[in-house]
């Protein structure tokens, strides 16, 4: 189990909105680790707690997901409970509906929301007004919850946090964001090496900055893949071109000439590094299949932890 520094009680966290971990307590993370590794185990024995028997989810999604959809949908089953899929055709939000009207209506059906969409303002709108707990399950400034899941996934390989380099290598987007205040929040070093142009939204990189003088991290940011990999215990990309900027693929190839993670690149990193990548994967383009396919790779593991990682916000939320 995580340590924590403080005695944290499930009570903390109910009610609860998961919108960013910047709202979380280091302490407060380690504990929903925790619940999830709990959770886990309790599922590979084939002992699923009801613990939310009777309540439902609405899930709103603006864009197309795979991972996101079947790991809520299948984590709120095992829990007992029940998750409605709601598109924009499905909605009047889609229509002009005020979200502060969506979401109170919203709260007295359901027992919370899942919001799935590139505006991280509507999501924030989103929670203002409702009475149940929001969830973020991706916007263009954050992705906390494959963040908890990528925790997961380099606390099981690893056994800690603290003394360990993890190095993001790519497009300085949702993903990147949320992975520098995971590392900060548990005390790990990060590096995140992005080409120029494309680095992190500064605002942000300042509020993780200021966590990590907190617990101790260490946080580069830099320019250059081989700085940012050396002696890395963990290395992760994504997508070049995240949704919504697909007609930017081929500029962003040129831009991202020497940011693909192949061997050469995982050459100057620890011998026992593991990689991951939020899926999906571009083989031959973030990184080469010489890397994803290896033993090194751990992004199926990483991918199922998302359903583990989300039943523990759920639960706890819920």
């Amino acid at each position: 189990m995580l340590q924590t520094k403080t005695s944290i009680e499930p009570a903390t966290f109910k009610g609860k909105d998961f919108l960013t971990l910047l709202d979380y307590t280091s302490d407060e993370i380690l504990f929903m680790l925790n619940k999830a590794v709990e959770l886990k185990k309790l599922q590979k024995e084939g002992h699923c707690p009801s613990l939310l028997a009777g309540k439902s989810l609405g899930m709103i999604f603006e864009n197309a997901s795979t991972r996101t959809r079947v790991s809520f949908e299948v984590g709120m089953t095992q829990l007992g409970g029940h998750a409605l899929f709601l598109s924009p055709r499905d909605m009047q939000i889609g229509r002009g509906e005020p979200i502060c009207d969506t979401a109170q209506v919203l709260s007295r059906y359901v027992d919370a929301i899942m919001v799935r969409t590139n505006s991280h303002e509507k999501v924030a709108e989103l929670a203002k007004f409702s009475t149940v707990p929001v969830i973020n399950a991706l916007t263009d400034d954050y992705h906390p919850c494959q963040a908890l899941a990528d925790l997961l996934t380099i606390y099981e390989n690893k056994g800690q946090f603290t003394g360990l380099k993890m190095a993001f290598i790519g497009d300085g987007n949702n993903v990147a964001h949320s992975l520098l205040i995971a590392a900060a929040k548990v005390g790990m070093d990060v590096a995140v090496a992005t080409p120029k142009g494309y680095e992190m939204n500064p605002v942000i990189v300042e509020k993780a900055l200021s966590v990590a003088d907190e617990t101790g991290s260490t946080v580069t940011i830099t320019n250059d893949p081989l700085e940012a990999v050396r002696d890395a215990d963990v290395i992760y990309t994504d997508v070049w071109a995240s949704m919504g900027y697909e007609e930017e693929q081929k500029a962003r190839e040129e831009a991202f000439t020497g940011f693909q993670v192949n061997n050469e690149l995982v050459s100057v990193a620890k011998d026992d590094y593991i990689f991951l990548h939020c899926l999906p994967a571009h083989r031959g383009e973030e990184v080469a299949a010489e890397v994803i396919d290896s033993n090194h790779s751990v992004v199926y593991d990483e991918a199922e932890n998302r359903l583990h990682a989300q039943k523990a916000i759920l639960a706890l939320l819920v």
